[in-house]
């Protein structure tokens, strides 16, 4: 599910977000051996095609071709197919102005003929399995036919010129009406996808049926996967408003996981938090998330779409109001599920949509310690079930971070031993070696430096701090770029907390590390080390 979550700093003193990585992944952001295979059965037989001039392949009737639809294909298939012929298309035409670019000419006319069998086969699919389709799209159709076949006769006539001037000024020529074929094409495709996504809503709120409800809202969740466009169509078209009239029957309750999570994904966009705003879905949500008959996992993707609507990096998501007149009650039932979660999933949805918050609203820290949250947030942290991954620890060390700035919070982690897992926090490391897990490593890293320097105002978490060898590990984290994966903001977050600690007990330093990582500017000391990465390669 597409969920947004902290990450980085976002100011001096809080930190934005990127994407969960538990998302289902792209269409096109699979393995390459696998995409190719997928696509290897598209590719030959637009050779044949090519080869036999356009001539149709004769097959019998049990070996049809797969690219041809039939009634057996469900609107899921039919969508996929439709996506998928798009994307080939698309990459064509890239390939298409590259080649022109180095006048191949040969190849640009042999590309533009794949091409239009390419768009006839889409629109014929289509064609076979839509509704209704409207004289819009008819109209679109028409368009771009003739300007793929004005681009074959163009490109054709260029193979028997031999004059560069008059190629040259041909070539302005083609790339004008490759131009409107990619305008129309893309046109027809958002075209096709509206028309689409207001069926499979129609579905939703013309029938009772659980089996035809379940398969429109899984067909619109694969539609929110293909980018945000798609997610502002699905709330345009009435997506959101659909959605949340399921959450809000009780007959319904089985497809509440799959209609949030659905929501997570299109609440990526404006369109999406404005209309859950317009049918009250902040009350909805926390009617979920506060009702403990609900199933854990339910709960869990309500979560999933807190933490989407609160994300820091969505602007337009800052002046929520009715989130801020339930917020008291949704930070209380997230706290209750960080802590009874029974997987490292759920905890890390719920802890990202309370990392969220403390973002949205400087209250919820408040809110936080008043609820007992650090205690909480601490012995999940000792609980491998609940927090298995850096991700989760990410999650949590920036709402501890978020928390250190209120004067309360350095008793509680002082009482519930939480300098000992910030200190071990600077130790995080990637198992998997994966870009994504590496970088909430650094963040971890850079988060727990950060929360250790707020805390290091009181002076008993400083000297435990000390105590358990923080001050080594800074340094280490200096000195070493391989210990922080080359991260500067690693780097700042460590020289600040060295410097705090060094004020408390600067006897714990070697006089060489403090003319270098303490005395000189914070500036010069970052040049400093980042030299030192630069004469190791």
């Amino acid at each position: 599910m597409l969920v947004k979550i902290n990450m980085d700093f976002h100011g001096d003193s809080r930190f934005s977000s990127s994407l969960l990585p538990v998302q289902r992944m792209h269409l096109i952001q699979v393995d390459s051996v696998q995409r190719w295979m997928e696509d290897l059965k598209w590719m030959t037989e637009c050779e044949c095609m090519c080869i036999l001039q356009s001539k149709p392949i004769s097959v019998e009737d049990d070996t049809q071709s797969e690219l041809i639809l039939s009634s057996q294909h469900g609107t899921c298939d039919n969508l996929q197919i439709l996506l998928r012929r798009a994307w080939i298309i698309s990459m064509e035409l890239t390939k298409i102005v590259q080649k022109l670019e180095r006048n191949r000419w040969q190849k640009v006319h042999s590309m533009i003929v794949r091409t239009n069998y390419h768009v006839c086969s889409m629109i014929n699919e289509y064609n076979t399995f839509t509704r209704n389709p409207s004289e819009e799209m008819n109209q679109l159709e028409k368009l771009l036919m003739e300007k793929c076949s004005e681009l074959t006769g163009i490109t054709e006539r260029c193979l028997y010129l031999d004059d560069e001037q008059i190629l040259t000024s041909m070539k302005s020529c083609i790339n004008e009406t490759l131009n409107s074929v990619g305008h129309y094409f893309g046109e027809l495709i958002e075209a096709a996808l509206t028309h689409e996504i207001k069926n499979l809503v129609k579905q939703i709120n013309s029938t009772d049926n659980i089996d035809i409800i379940e398969a429109a809202t899984g067909n619109l969740f694969s539609l929110t996967q293909e980018g945000a466009r798609m997610c502002q169509i699905i709330a345009q078209e009435g997506g959101v408003v659909a959605l949340f009239k399921i959450c809000r029957q009780d007959c319904f309750r089985c497809l509440y996981p799959q209609a949030l999570r659905t929501l997570a994904s299109i609440c990526c966009v404006e369109e999406g938090i404005h209309h859950l705003e317009k049918v009250d879905g902040i009350l909805c949500l926390a009617d979920i998330l506060t009702d403990s008959a609900h199933p854990e996992a339910t709960r869990a993707e309500a979560a999933a779409v807190i933490a989407q609507i609160t994300s820091p990096h969505l602007t337009f998501s800052q002046h929520l109001s009715s989130f801020l007149e339930n917020m008291e009650e949704i930070v209380t039932a997230l706290v209750k599920l960080c802590e009874e979660s029974s997987s490292g999933e759920v905890c890390l949805l719920a802890s990202a949509a309370l990392a969220n918050i403390t973002f949205f609203d400087t209250m919820a820290c408040e809110m936080l310690l008043q609820l007992n949250a650090v205690k909480i947030l601490l012995a999940a942290c000792s609980d491998i079930q609940r927090v298995d991954t850096p991700y989760s620890r990410d999650q949590i060390i920036t709402i501890l971070a978020n928390m250190s700035v209120l004067e309360q919070s350095a008793s509680e982690i002082i009482q519930e031993n939480g300098v000992q897992v910030l200190v071990e926090m600077l130790f995080e490391k990637s198992s998997s070696r994966s870009p994504g897990e590496v970088a909430a490593c650094e963040r971890v890293q850079q988060k727990s430096a950060v929360t250790l320097a707020r805390l290091s105002r009181d002076p008993e978490v400083a000297h435990a701090a000390i105590k358990l060898s923080c001050i080594p590990r800074l340094i280490e984290l200096c000195r070493s770029p391989v210990e922080r994966n080359n991260s500067d903001s690693v780097l700042v977050a460590c020289l600040a907390a060295l410097r705090r600690l060094a004020v408390m007990c600067p006897d714990g330093l070697e006089e060489s590390d403090f003319q270098q990582l303490v005395k000189p500017r914070l500036v010069d000391s970052f040049l400093l080390c980042t030299n030192m990465e630069e004469s190791f390669v």
